[in-house]
């Protein structure tokens, strides 16, 4: 396990829906863990917000609506993974079951299943959380 940070983990969350964005900090939390640090959350309505601020270069987990329009967060998920060097944690958010196959092909490290349960969630984002903080890389 990590060693306790006071330094806050920056989670972005993207959809263009602004009850998803709420649902998924609600689910969450603002410490999805006892062992890991709070969570500042940055809510993104559109791709172009999520590329400006993965640019930034400070984002630890990005969240994805796979469901978003007009841009899906499984392409972006795809598109990140092949573009980006050093790319955070991507965690796919699913309206369906089915959709499980689509978040394998995005590249997604994890995903997280609408209606969101806040036990499952917050275990997904601790778990990515962990990796990210304890440096181990996202390889695919």
């Amino acid at each position: 396990m990590p060693a306790q940070t006071s330094d806050p983990v920056t989670v972005v969350v993207y959809s263009n829906q602004a009850d998803v964005r709420a649902a998924v900090r609600t689910a969450v939390g603002r410490r999805p863990a006892p062992d890991l640090p709070r969570i500042d959350w940055i809510e993104c309505p559109t791709s172009a917000a999520v590329i400006e601020e993965i640019d930034r270069g400070e984002v630890d987990l990005v969240i994805l609506d796979g469901e978003a329009q007009p841009t899906g967060g499984m392409g972006l998920a795809r598109q990140f993974k092949y573009e980006i060097d050093d790319c955070p944690p991507i965690v796919v958010l699913i309206a369906r079951k089915d959709d499980g196959w689509l978040a394998s092909w995005s590249l997604a490290d994890g995903v997280m299943r609408q209606p969101l349960d806040p036990v499952a969630a917050a275990e997904v984002v601790a778990e990515q959380l962990r990796k990210r903080l304890t440096g181990i890389p996202v390889v695919r």
